[in-house]
């Protein structure tokens, strides 16, 4: 066996460093007029459940099952109204 080729002598590899995402842009962005958005992607079969969405203090919030990014029009927090296949938005449920 050569030298080069005892395993004690190798050296070790070096760590794998994590990923790193790239600041893609959100897939769509859909502006609304509420704070509290309600998101089942497009519905049916290509859809994802209904998960109602807090922007908090923020001016936006994404959807984690279909990264729509909603955010929030200026000088709004006005009444429910469905905007887009899949998305509703208001204090109150459909």
């Amino acid at each position: 066996m050569a030298a080069n080729d005892d395993p004690s002598t190798r050296p070790e590899p070096a760590p794998v460093e994590p990923a790193l995402t790239p600041d893609l842009p959100a897939p769509e962005e859909v502006v609304v007029r509420s704070k509290r958005i309600a998101c089942d992607g497009v519905g049916g079969v290509l859809g994802h459940p209904r998960v109602w969405l807090e922007m908090g203090e923020a001016n936006f919030v994404v959807c984690p099952y279909c990264d729509r990014r909603f955010v929030l029009a200026s000088g709004s927090e006005g009444g429910e109204d469905r905007l887009a296949p899949g998305v509703y938005e208001g204090p109150s449920g459909h």
